[in-house]
């Protein structure tokens, strides 16, 4: 018996080849109804109408397949896109998790509990901490019972200030002329950069303990010989003001600790100026500019940003050491005090907080962008052509409504 032959697979079609197969019977079809004699001119123009027929529709479905395949094809770009950067985004919540893990655990949840506890009276007792609510009653002692408080406060606002001026000012002043300098620029920049490392273990709290009673020696020895009064500057400044002339005074006696604090400051300062590009300065050399002009009207606005950073690690980092800052003294002894004093230590930490969160603002204040007043006049005008243009919608939008309204109620 011979075998039977198999007769061989139809091969599937694609989309494209089945389209162009129905496309190639469309014209088969047509060609067939035009060669086809009319009898009479009726039957013709019947024929032709057909034909308009047949053509509208096949138009029509080629558009509709058209149209299906861009959406199709739309709808899958946007499905990548949305899973690429739900990609991007895991990637990056996963390398922040430590960071935010951390924040929440260390620096969100004390600073709650700090708020909490500074409206409780707590005490360390056998079976643990006993926590009571006294309402705002650490906060009226801290202001009006507490002698201490309110003058460390006030001294440590008269410190903050003017210290923070100082660190910032010296600091952009050195990086500057270091960047000016071409000989042994690495070496006097590690030597500015040295305090940083001395200050990041106990040595700085020492060097600053044994200054701070040094120069409270000093001051009470200048006080009764009148150490500055023979500097003829600060003859007339005092004959001026003598308040200002004692808190010069003062800063001339921890001059050398305002210097320790200058490290980190100056190298920020020095990244800034060197991300300056240099056809700038000379572009407006060749406008006739000289080095105050260039100064203060293109290296100090580029390094606006810098300031406000370095201003405000400043005030932070001043404020961490107790030998300059009384009231960062109160609260360790209060909280070392396990009878009671944990609430008011906590009272006092939210208070410095908030004065130097006040501080912070002020500063974001001083350094914020300030806009031309040509560019905001512009943006006052747009934002009344903006408010126009929507009363003038909702207006037509009204009028639609009580159009359509009188149509249903008179148009039948």
């Amino acid at each position: 018996m011979a075998k039977k032959e198999k007769a061989p697979k139809k091969k599937r079609l694609t989309k494209v080849e089945k389209e162009a197969a129905r496309e190639v019977k469309a014209e088969k079809r047509a060609e067939a109804k035009r060669t086809r004699v009319a009898s009479t001119p009726k039957q013709q123009a019947k024929i032709d109408a057909q034909d308009k027929k047949e053509k509208a529709k096949y138009e029509a479905r080629l558009k509709k397949a058209a149209d299906k395949e861009a959406k199709r094809a739309s709808s899958g770009k946007k499905k990548k896109l949305k899973t690429y950067q739900q990609r991007q985004n895991r990637t990056g919540y996963a390398f922040m998790a430590p960071w935010i893990i951390g924040f929440l655990v260390f620096t969100a949840f004390p600073f709650i509990m700090t708020i909490y506890l500074s409206f409780t009276n707590v005490k360390s007792t056998i079976f643990g901490y006993d926590i009571k609510w006294n309402g705002v009653s650490n906060y009226y002692t801290a202001f009006f019972k507490n002698e201490k408080f309110l003058a460390a406060l006030l001294s440590y606002l008269q410190m903050i200030i003017p210290y923070a001026f100082i660190v910032v000012v010296l600091s952009f002043i050195i990086a500057y002329l270091l960047c000016k300098i071409n000989v042994g620029k690495g070496i006097l920049r590690t030597i500015y950069f040295l305090p940083v490392i001395i200050m990041s273990g106990p040595v700085m709290s020492q060097i600053l303990t044994v200054q701070s009673a040094g120069t409270a020696e000093a001051s009470a020895e200048a006080i009764s010989t009148n150490a500055y009064s023979n500097i003829f500057i600060m003859q007339i400044i005092e004959s001026y003001s003598p308040g200002l002339a004692s808190g010069l005074a003062g800063i001339f006696d921890h001059l050398s600790i305002i210097l320790w604090f200058t490290g980190i400051p100056i190298v920020l300062f020095i990244n800034g100026l060197q991300k300056i590009n240099p056809s700038i300065y000379e572009a407006a050399k060749i406008d006739s500019a000289n080095a105050w002009q260039i100064m203060w009207k293109i290296t100090i606005p580029m390094l606006k940003s810098i300031g406000l950073i370095i201003t405000v690690f400043t005030v932070i980092q001043l404020g961490m050491y107790d030998s300059i800052n009384p009231v960062y003294e109160l609260i360790e002894k209060a909280t070392e005090d396990t009878n009671g004093g944990l609430g008011f230590a906590a009272t006092y930490a939210w208070i410095y907080s908030f004065v130097a969160l006040i501080i912070i603002g002020i500063v974001f204040l001083l350094f914020r962008d300030r806009k031309p007043k040509d560019i905001k006049a512009r943006q006052k005008q747009e934002k009344k052509l903006k408010k126009l243009e929507k009363q003038q919608k909702r207006r037509l939008a009204a009028q639609k409504r009580h159009q359509k309204k009188e149509a249903k109620l008179y148009g039948k």
